[in-house]
């Protein structure tokens, strides 16, 4: 455990965001402030948190104009958002990279005005609905752990929460707690989506926390159901599916290590026998 206190508060932000950008950016600070009003001292926002979801438009390029580097706008104001509310903010948004790159990328704005990452997804998917090789660069940061004092976190962009080397990296580094925005539509199998984060929470006993977003946004309606699983594998907090909701969970990190004792899945990794099938 990062300090003395193996009890944390987390809040996942769903709510459906407007074609106002400045609208869901305020929006998001009186999220965030409802959040640590309950005593959360970490608050979660959805994939491309305050934008719409332009990847379901197929190569669009007049979207590019909706790319801000780490230091415009929304991440500038979620800055401000965390020392005011004295709340760690994970925000993802559409960055405007160096050398003409562009990427779907989470930081953590936290109370001191720091802000942790980027994290940039790196893996891109390309199917109906997700037409997202041709706005992202793929990411070119490994893995990363952030200790934010009362608990480790590691970040899971969406389509990279699917890619079990990924997760793993970042249990490896200490990760307590993995977080995954994402964009899940009603036509996506959502039902095996949560139960595909069960297995991964119980595999590597850690919590895994993921928030989608909601709303329907032209062809495209996505869902809500946000949810937290713990280290047992188990569903121990979700929000209701089609409905804005601020979820609120109690996390104990005592059960990481009380269940890895109980199956020391970790433990009894042999990875000097197949070490050489996960290169490329």
């Amino acid at each position: 455990m990062a300090d003395q206190n193996p009890k944390i508060k987390i809040a996942l932000a769903q709510f459906a965001v407007s074609t106002d950008r400045q609208r869901n950016l305020e929006t998001g600070a009186d999220l965030a402030r409802q959040a640590a009003e309950s005593g959360a001292q970490f608050v979660g926002f959805t994939e491309l948190s305050f934008l719409r979801f332009f990847p379901q438009h197929r190569a669009d390029e007049r979207y590019f104009a909706w790319a801000e580097t780490l230091d415009g706008a929304t991440v500038t104001h979620f800055q401000q958002v965390a020392k005011d509310a004295n709340i760690d903010c994970a925000i993802n948004f559409f960055e405007r990279g160096g050398q003409g790159k562009f990427f779907d990328t989470t930081v953590i704005c936290r109370p001191d005005g720091s802000v942790l990452g980027p994290v940039r997804m790196l893996h891109n998917a390309e199917e109906p609905g997700y037409n997202e090789k041709y706005y992202y660069w793929q990411g070119d940061t490994p893995p990363q752990v952030f200790d934010l004092g009362y608990a480790k976190i590691g970040v899971a962009i969406c389509y990279d929460r699917h890619f079990p080397e990924y997760t793993r990296a970042l249990v490896l580094q200490g990760a307590e707690l993995i977080f995954s925005p994402f964009a899940g539509l009603f036509a996506d199998p959502l039902d095996l989506y949560e139960i595909e984060m069960q297995g991964l929470a119980f595999q590597n006993q850690v919590f895994v926390a993921c928030v989608n977003r909601v709303g329907q946004e032209d062809v495209s309606h996505f869902a809500g159901g946000s949810f937290v699983a713990a280290p047992d594998g188990l569903v121990q907090n979700r929000a209701l599916r089609n409905c804005d909701q601020l979820l609120i969970a109690e996390l104990d990190l005592q059960q990481i290590e009380q269940y890895r004792i109980k199956r020391p899945f970790l433990r009894d990794r042999r990875p000097h026998l197949y070490q050489k099938f996960l290169k490329d």
